[in-house]
């Protein structure tokens, strides 16, 4: 049997990658039935993040701000869509070390600032059935 680790505490949001962000935003606003809460650029991954807060959970909308970014990349080679899933976790040092060790391969050697003011770490999809993750963690 394998060691447990209690170190992912819920689904921190859900990502979707978008091509136009205005668009998108008029959709999701119809359909949740409410405004988004935060609107940010984040400057090293080339996006620029939306924000819904559904009940305990959100849901964040990507729209590219380059050719260059990952989010463009993602959308010229399967267009508009669930991007990734981002889990809280405890310590995400911790949590990338022990990941490493079981063999995941990250995608950054460390954590970088993302969105919301947190630390981000994303996981090859082909490590997690296909599904880009990310864990993430409030940066203190």
């Amino acid at each position: 049997m394998l060691p447990m680790h209690n170190d992912f505490l819920s689904i921190e949001h859900i990502g979707i990658a978008v091509e136009n962000i205005e668009t998108a935003i008029t959709k999701y606003s119809l359909l949740f039935g409410c405004e988004p809460y935060r609107r940010e650029i984040v400057e090293s991954e080339g996006v620029e993040t939306v924000f819904f807060q559904l009940g305990t959970h959100k849901v964040e909308l990507l729209a590219s701000l380059n050719i260059q970014s990952p989010i463009q990349k993602f959308l010229n080679k399967r267009g508009s869509g669930i991007h990734h899933i981002a889990y809280a976790v405890a310590d995400i040092k911790e949590t990338m070390q022990r990941l490493q060790k079981q063999g995941f391969r990250l995608l950054n050697e460390a954590p970088k600032k993302g969105a919301e003011n947190k630390w981000v770490c994303f996981i090859h999809p082909k490590d997690a059935e296909g599904v880009l993750t990310e864990i993430c963690q409030n940066i203190n």
